[in-house]
């Protein structure tokens, strides 16, 4: 294996352990799942350093993890869309990464999370959806009451995200460089 490659592995290894020890220091618990932190931090560091397939194959792999470390799943296809799938989505950031310059504009750091935290969003929503339906308020669409409780823990991780980046961006702007 060549030292880059190991480097890359080295590097793949300690952003998900972080991932995931970011992800149980919950800054806010909702009842029935999801959480405020900083789990997707590390996830999208990776995918803005390395591109979309390491990012969405690095974030499926933390999916997958959570089962592990206290996930709670209904059915597999609940386990699939509440865990690899929408960690996977955090990936997407890496849609808008820079290969080698090591330039990252604000624009482009802001669009990748918001890739990534919107695509995450969506597949926790559709497993609200599907499997969560029993919790909506009677006379609320299933779907709206999906998406705003969805929405009430990935927005606020979003912004928390965008923040930490923005700032460790500016302290050390080669941070996104491979």
């Amino acid at each position: 294996m060549s030292s880059l490659a190991s480097t890359k592995v080295t590097e793949r290894a300690l952003l998900l352990a972080l991932a995931l020890i970011l992800d149980k220091l919950i800054l806010f618990q909702l009842p029935q799942g999801g959480n405020i932190s900083l789990g997707m931090l590390p996830l999208i560091i990776f995918a803005l350093r390395h591109g979309l397939a390491a990012g969405l194959f690095l974030g499926g792999l933390a999916g997958g993890l959570q089962l592990f470390l206290g996930g709670y799943f209904l059915s597999p296809l609940q386990f699939l869309l509440d865990y690899p799938i929408a960690y996977a989505m955090i990936g997407l950031a890496g849609l808008v990464h820079l290969k080698h310059t090591g330039k990252l504009s604000t624009g482009r750091l802001l669009l990748g999370v918001s890739l990534a935290s919107l695509a995450r969003l969506f597949a926790h929503t559709l497993a609200g959806i599907v499997f969560y339906s029993a919790y909506a308020p009677k006379g609320t669409p299933v779907w709206l009451y999906s998406l705003s409780y969805n929405a009430s823990y990935m927005l606020p991780s979003a912004i928390l995200v965008s923040v930490v980046l923005l700032l460790l961006s500016k302290k050390n702007p080669k941070l996104f460089s491979v």
